[in-house]
Parts: C-alpha cells; structure tokens; sequence
C-alpha cells in the first residue's frame, strides 16, 4: 500500500496579493466614473465628460 502523500497549499505572494488589490481598486473606480458618475466629478472640462457619456453608452448603461 502507497505512503499517504500530504496535501500542500499554495502560497500566494504578498507582492501578488498587492498588484490585485490595486488593480481590483482602480477597476472598481473606473466602472464607478463611467457608470455612476453622472457628471459630478467631471465638472471641469466637456472633454471628460463626454468620454465618460460615451462610454456609459458602450456598456449600455442608462444616462438620460
């Protein structure tokens, strides 16, 4: 009969761990300006604006 051989769990790096975090925050940033936003924090310049209104209408959220 085989030795039982013990079960080993992955390691994830703190420096891996870190990029994700950061990522996963910038993402959740991104989908809050294009899709919640609304204007508030583009008050500034049309520019904006408009990127973050045609954006909203790619991804097929409601703005007007």
């Amino acid at each position: 009969m085989p030795k039982a051989q013990a079960l080993t769990t992955p390691t994830i790096s703190t420096r891996l761990l870190a990029t994700a975090a950061g990522v996963t925050g910038i993402m959740l940033l991104l989908a809050y300006l294009v899709a919640f936003d609304q204007g508030a924090l583009s008050q500034s310049g049309t520019y904006l604006h408009e990127l973050m209104h045609d954006g909203r209408h790619l991804l097929g959220v409601p703005c007007h």
